[in-house]
């Protein structure tokens, strides 16, 4: 019998739609496992790369530390090197978007891509994959990097759920990177013109309070640096790692760690479409 009121083929229509949605998810979601499992097993098999990826880093942690940390004061006192490494730490997962361009265009250069294109695949899976994959490479990096600091003396004095949070951002700020890296991966041509984007990312990653505070820059450049994404989750990771802040007296420093979230999610809202329509949009 049927009811006073319902239309029996508009109720057939949406749970055949449900069912579609739930069909659909499903393959995206197993798309997405099979090229991040592909991304994994290469790591696995490589697993020099990992630790070639965090040459530069644990380098420069141990010369700014070390070399120039004698020279180096933090504004209201604080050891340098204990608000270095939340700095080292941000800088870390921001560049990280680098190796992610440059395998993506390797996989661009190499046909991968258009294999997956040809394929009955959901079109954001590459993304997806891809990003999910990095992430798990990204905390990799995060827990070596980490055990590095606490050899040569850095500590999170802030409690176990403050540090734990402390971590999240910078996974944050590495997942809201990699669909910069996808999408300039790609964009650009060939692995050799994304190598020359590290000419770009540098001062983007120096104009930053890692180092120093913008406290201590000129004015301008003080305002470039603390607006940078990296120097929230820098200054915010501070605060919750219990190491010295070399706060400042703007709105945004002040307010750290509610940019801290706010700046991923505005890039990651922004470049995941780019990043999936690029894909899309490739010439076959």
């Amino acid at each position: 019998m049927t009811t006073l009121g319902t239309n029996p083929a508009a109720t057939g229509d949406r749970h055949a739609s449900r069912a579609r949605a739930r069909t659909t998810a499903y393959w995206a979601a197993s798309d997405c496992w099979n090229i991040t499992r592909r991304i994994l097993t290469h790591y696995q098999r490589r697993p020099a790369a990992i630790l070639w990826q965090l040459g530069f880093p644990i380098l420069s942690l141990l010369l700014y530390g070390y070399v120039f940390g004698s020279a180096m004061k933090v504004p209201g006192g604080g050891d340098y090197r204990e608000f270095l490494m939340p700095g080292m730490f941000a800088t870390t997962m921001a560049m990280g978007f680098m190796n992610t361009a440059v395998a993506v265009v390797t996989d661009a250069s190499k046909g991968v891509v258009d294999r997956f294109r040809s394929m009955p695949m959901a079109p954001s899976a590459f993304a997806s994959g891809r990003g999910a994959a990095d992430l798990v490479v990204a905390a990799c990096e995060l827990a070596i990097l980490a055990l590095t600091a606490l050899l040569i003396g850095w500590r999170a004095d802030g409690g176990t759920p403050a540090a734990l949070g402390a971590f999240g951002l910078l996974l944050l700020l590495r997942f809201s990177l990699i669909w910069v890296g996808v999408w300039l991966g790609l964009l650009v041509p060939t692995p050799e013109a994304a190598g020359g984007l590290y000419a770009v990312a540098f001062p983007v990653t120096m104009i930053s309070s890692t180092f120093v505070s913008p406290s201590l820059m000129p004015d301008w450049l003080g305002f470039l640096a603390a607006w940078n994404p990296i120097s929230s989750t820098a200054t915010a990771t501070r605060e919750l790692f219990g190491n010295p802040v070399a706060g400042g007296g703007s709105w945004v420093e002040e307010h750290a760690l509610l940019m801290a979230v706010v700046w991923p999610l505005a890039l990651t809202a922004v470049f995941l479409p780019l990043a999936v329509r690029r894909f899309q949009r490739l010439s076959r």
